[in-house]
């Protein structure tokens, strides 16, 4: 045996240092790109409930169909046609012109009728005032009155748009600390009820606006400015929200566990916005003034937010579908026990489906060796049909998920194994010769 020479000793040690320094970087490189993948996902979580958010406000603005689909349940709610009612009867009351009535009376009979109007007086008043309520009343709660609230809603889409930019005018309107909704076509129906029902004065009424309370709040003030700067960051809160999950995953060490992680994150991002509206709900109706009509304004909150609760559970049943998805294709043990169990079960009605004659012949070939690509083909569409979806739910989310596991479930019974496939050359059993009639 030679002894190895001075330069191959060397050698060795160079190599035994270098293996060491590598086994030293390595651990050190994971842990900056695990720090900062965990960065990136965290602020994934985090822009979550804004990206929500500006979605909503975004929506509300741009999209005058969306804002009417927002409020147009108020018109058949029972509460807030009570509260209308309220208001369109005090302003047309208020305008009516029972003065008139002493006018077209004669001068003789004038004493007479004042004297019998200060005995008869508060009931005379108290009746119109009813049967002006009641007029008021059956305006809105006919059909109707959904065109007439959707008209309004229509004409004050536009400036709604400067609601959230702090300007007001128009139909809706800030003034302090409340939003309003001018009612004056609803005032304008009533009228012409009034006088085909024989009240004559109704037709001197002026052109009356008057104002429904939609949110009455000292935040208003805030959520302005709040909203101001969400309506400039637009579409960009979203996509950075999704950016920075992305990034997250590619730069983490392990893949699928930070999708998990990032899924889950931002999905309970997503909780807790929900949590913070039924919060801020109790706070709202506990500072409103007493004299708000508590039932209807609990109606106009639950209607406003409604589509960002819809939000709240989309992401919900997106981040767990997209978690156990990635959960499902990992290499832990429990997965892959599901992976058999999927694979057996769905090979075993294959299997019995071609023992009473069928055979899938080039088909099942093709698709075990393209099974791969047509999978992620699948999940390319449902992914493309989610991001098109005009404003997804948790049922569409939940939909899509459940055909793509019926497509993936269709190719997986398509998957005829080499050794099948050779078992069943075309229609011929095992030996090659024909199948018995």
């Amino acid at each position: 045996m030679t002894a190895e020479s001075p330069d191959e000793n060397e050698v060795a040690a160079l190599r035994a240092r270098v293996a060491s320094l590598e086994s030293q970087e390595k651990p050190h490189r994971h842990r900056v790109r695990s720090f900062f993948a965990v960065v990136l996902i965290v602020l994934a979580a985090l822009l979550t409930p804004l990206a929500v958010v500006a979605s909503w406000s975004r929506a509300q603005v741009t999209d005058t169909n969306r804002f009417v689909a927002t409020l147009a349940p108020l018109a058949s709610d029972p509460a807030v046609q009570g509260a209308v009612a309220n208001r369109a009867t005090t302003a047309i009351m208020q305008q009516l012109p029972i003065s008139d009535l002493l006018n077209e009376v004669a001068p003789p009979d004038r004493p007479a009728l004042n004297a019998a109007l200060g005995r008869i007086g508060p009931a005379l008043t108290d009746g119109l005032t009813g049967f002006v309520h009641d007029q008021v009343l059956n305006v809105v709660q006919s059909d109707a009155f959904a065109g007439i609230w959707e008209n309004i809603l229509r004409n004050a889409h536009a400036t709604f748009t400067k609601v959230l930019t702090g300007q007001g005018g128009g139909a809706v309107q800030v003034k302090g600390d409340t939003v309003t909704l001018d009612l004056a076509p609803v005032i304008t129906q009533v009228k012409d009820r009034l006088v085909a029902n024989g009240v004559g004065l109704a037709a001197k009424i002026p052109e009356t606006h008057t104002d429904f309370v939609l949110v009455q709040s000292d935040a208003v003030k805030k959520a302005q400015t709040g909203l101001r700067l969400l309506d400039v960051a637009g579409l960009w809160v979203p996509v950075l929200a999704v950016l920075c999950a992305v990034g997250g995953i590619l730069l983490a060490v392990h893949h699928r566990r930070a999708t998990v992680g990032a899924a889950l994150g931002m999905a309970f991002a997503a909780v807790l916005l929900g949590i913070g509206l039924t919060v801020f709900r109790a706070l709202y109706l506990d500072k409103l003034p007493a004299d708000v009509d508590q039932a209807a304004a609990m109606a106009v909150y639950d209607t406003l937010v409604r589509y960002l609760r819809a939000a709240v559970r989309m992401l919900l049943a997106l981040g767990i579908v997209i978690a156990l998805a990635a959960w499902l294709t990992g290499s832990g043990r429990r997965a892959g026990w599901v992976r058999q169990l999927w694979q057996a079960g769905l090979g075993a009605v294959r299997r019995a489906a071609e023992g009473i004659g069928m055979r899938l012949g080039p088909v099942g070939r093709f698709v075990h060796r393209r099974k791969a690509w047509l999978g992620w083909g699948a999940v390319a569409v449902a992914a493309i049909v989610l991001l098109t979806w005009g404003y997804p739910t948790a049922a569409v989310v939940l939909w899509i998920a459940v055909v793509l596991l019926a497509g993936l479930a269709v190719l997986e019974f398509l998957d005829t194994p080499a050794d099948e496939a050779a078992n069943h050359p075309g229609d011929g059993d095992g030996d090659g010769k024909a199948a018995p009639a």
